[in-house]
């Protein structure tokens, strides 16, 4: 079956008043909706019942559906991962939920998107190469997707995500849930109001571990699973192919440049998005970057189109993905590993509570990332991190490797995309992708 790009046509969405008359239409095998899917035990009724299927649920994806299961108004109906173990984890996880054997498993991503009209969304929670691809082969088939970060491995694939979930009118989300977090909300805020004045300089953590320069080289060929255990080839999706090795599949991906973000992307598609919203800088990109001569980044100086400074910044953090914001009238710092937020003054702790309030009364959006997420599906509003949003934060992130990888300072123009008299960084704003995963 082939995935190339046709002449697109806007999907018309099924009302949720008859999506089991849809789904016993077009579902193979048997389809069994439970007691509590019929509005008993406090769940929501069939109307208002969101339906929610996965593809390549590991160990990040079964965590983020930790958090969605429990959701009254979600279902979980179906996983889609060509590992049979990692399939059959997720089956597991969501019929002990539901107290049934109801969850359907699908190796082909095609199969899945072609045969579960039903669904409604998506979680995608691949390694880093299938993000893009499988968003916009989920959202023109009319599905609503969440995806983890990152959103992309390239600038062109940012510009496909966003050009899909525009073009099927699909509401995205990206997995970078400090957005809805209430420290880091609470640091957004503070910059919002005025409270630290001027803000001349944001720092963004990037991973300890990992480098920039990514690895380019073959782990050794090992024999292949068995084809009902491992599809190779749907695991590689639009990656350059390679003999398979296990380490791959377990997560040893990282550091490989066909599968990765490096250290910059690993953390900084969560922190230089938080820097970029608290600034105002969500639907832009930083012009300038400096290069540094380390292995990691650390310590390069990017620069935006309002004169506010991003350095990067892997030391001197005592929790992950943090962020600090600093101004001509205070600071504040925060990471995951902070119990509250540190501040240049006790006085700026005083309004937290008001703070984080009036942002969910503002934008009224909840303080639970996958919540929001759910909410926009029933309200047609933009999440938090939609589409547009995580792909300039993102370019910012491929702009800082390509950087890196370059080894000298550029420049960039947000409003054209692309590097300013440098065609060697222009062609890195792409890469070669297999068929038929084009995108």
């Amino acid at each position: 079956m082939s995935v190339k790009k046709t002449k697109p046509t806007r999907p018309t969405r099924p009302t949720r008043r008859t999506f089991l008359k849809q789904a016993a239409a077009a579902i193979a095998a048997p389809y069994f909706v439970p007691a509590s899917a019929l509005g008993r035990d406090g769940r929501a009724a069939p109307s208002e019942r969101i339906l929610l299927g996965g593809i390549g649920l590991g160990g990040r994806g079964s965590g983020v559906l930790g958090w969605m299961l429990p959701e009254s108004d979600v279902q979980f109906v179906a996983i889609c991962d060509p590992w049979k173990p990692r399939r059959e984890a997720i089956k597991n996880m969501v019929d002990s939920r539901y107290g049934n054997q109801d969850c359907a498993m699908y190796k082909d991503i095609r199969q899945f998107l072609a045969e579960r009209t039903d669904i409604d969304a998506v979680l995608i929670a691949t390694g880093d190469r299938w993000h893009a691809t499988a968003s916009v082969l989920a959202m023109r088939a009319g599905k609503d997707v969440y995806s983890e970060k990152p959103s992309s491995m390239t600038i062109a694939e940012g510009q496909a995500v966003v050009e899909a979930a525009k073009h099927y009118r699909r509401i995205y989300q990206t997995g970078t849930q400090r957005l809805t977090e209430g420290n880091f909300t609470f640091a957004n805020e503070l910059l919002r109001t005025g409270r630290l004045g001027q803000i001349h300089t944001v720092r963004a953590h990037l991973a300890p571990w990992d480098a920039a320069e990514m690895r380019h080289d073959w782990l050794p060929a090992q024999p292949l699973p068995p084809a009902e255990e491992m599809d190779w080839d749907l695991w590689l999706g639009p990656c350059p192919w390679r003999p398979f090795n296990q380490e791959y599949v377990n997560g040893g991906w990282r550091g490989h440049y066909d599968f990765h973000t490096s250290c910059i992307g690993e953390w900084g598609a969560h922190t230089i998005a938080q820097c970029q919203v608290a600034i105002g800088a969500a639907n832009t990109s930083a012009v300038e970057y400096q290069y540094v001569n380390n292995e990691s980044g650390d310590g390069m100086v990017t620069r935006y189109e309002n004169g506010i400074q991003m350095i990067l910044q892997r030391e001197g953090w005592y929790g992950s993905c943090g962020v600090r914001y600093e101004g001509t009238e205070g600071w504040v710092s925060v990471a995951d590993g902070y119990s509250k937020p540190d501040v240049s003054s006790p006085v700026l702790l005083e309004d937290f509570k008001k703070l984080v309030n009036g942002y969910m009364t503002r934008t009224q959006r909840p303080m639970s990332h996958v919540r929001n997420f759910f909410d926009c599906i029933k309200s047609r509003r933009p999440t938090v991190s939609n589409p547009e949003m995580m792909h300039r934060s993102m370019t910012t992130v491929h702009a800082a490797n390509i950087c890196m990888w370059l080894k000298r300072d550029m420049r960039y123009d947000p409003a054209k995309e692309e590097f300013i008299n440098d065609p060697e960084a222009n062609r890195l704003r792409s890469r070669a992708m297999r068929e038929p995963w084009i995108i």
